[in-house]
């Protein structure tokens, strides 16, 4: 019973200080998150686990080094905020991974970044195809912000009481060099219509395309590599 009440009591403080240090750091520190952040909240994850896991680790330790770290954590934030050039050291630049409606392959290489990602991170912008995407820049915490085309912005359909038409997801048939037999021949084609597509855009060989998709209502969408 003595244990479960030292754990509770721990649990508790714990807590608090957590929240303490988050009103300190303000809103923004923890709804961004950057690699650093992640750190920070690990560190302090594992300095709160060690207060009740731990029984030579006594709290008022915890609560020191939660403080240290508090501290340590609002002078970064102070840094950034007055020179602007620890920014890029401690918060990283935005990065434009398509400019003028291509892909930025450099920029997705140094990032990390593969096709299935940047389709992933897209539709949750509701642009659930490359082409419909003008810029788009991947940000500091790992969101990717889409300025799309106009012809797939606003105003709508409704706006211009047009007709709606149907909607067609795109399906991808080469991605990075590679071609998806799978969903190229689910779509109903065959390697000879592929061929025949690459000749149109003059391009010899599938390792050649960095990315190709189809829609039912658009055609096909190359990213040459």
């Amino acid at each position: 019973m003595g244990e479960l009440l030292q754990t509770s009591v721990e649990l508790t403080i714990g807590l608090v200080a957590l929240l303490v240090l988050t009103k300190v750091m303000g809103k923004t520190s923890f709804a961004q998150i950057t690699p650093f952040d992640f750190i920070s909240a690990l560190i302090l994850g594992e300095l709160v686990g060690n207060a009740i896991y731990d029984e030579k680790v006594k709290i008022g330790a915890i609560l020191f080094s939660i403080f240290i770290w508090g501290l340590l954590l609002y002078i970064i934030e102070w840094l950034t905020q007055q020179f602007r050039k620890s920014r890029k050291l401690l918060e990283g630049n935005p990065s434009i991974i398509i400019q003028n409606g291509h892909l930025n392959r450099d920029e997705m290489k140094k990032n990390k970044l593969d096709m299935n990602q940047l389709q992933h991170l897209l539709r949750k912008q509701q642009a659930f195809s490359v082409r419909e995407v003008e810029h788009a820049i991947l940000e500091t915490d790992g969101t990717v912000s889409v300025l799309k085309k106009p012809q797939y912005d606003q105003p709508t359909y409704e706006d211009l009481n047009v007709p709606e038409k149907p909607v067609y997801l795109p399906v991808t048939f080469i991605n990075d060099g590679a071609v998806d037999w799978e969903n190229l021949h689910k779509a109903g084609f065959n390697e000879n219509w592929l061929k025949k597509q690459l000749d149109q855009q003059q391009i010899d060989k599938f390792e050649d395309v960095f990315y190709m998709e189809w829609k039912q209502d658009e055609g096909v969408y190359i990213e040459k590599m």
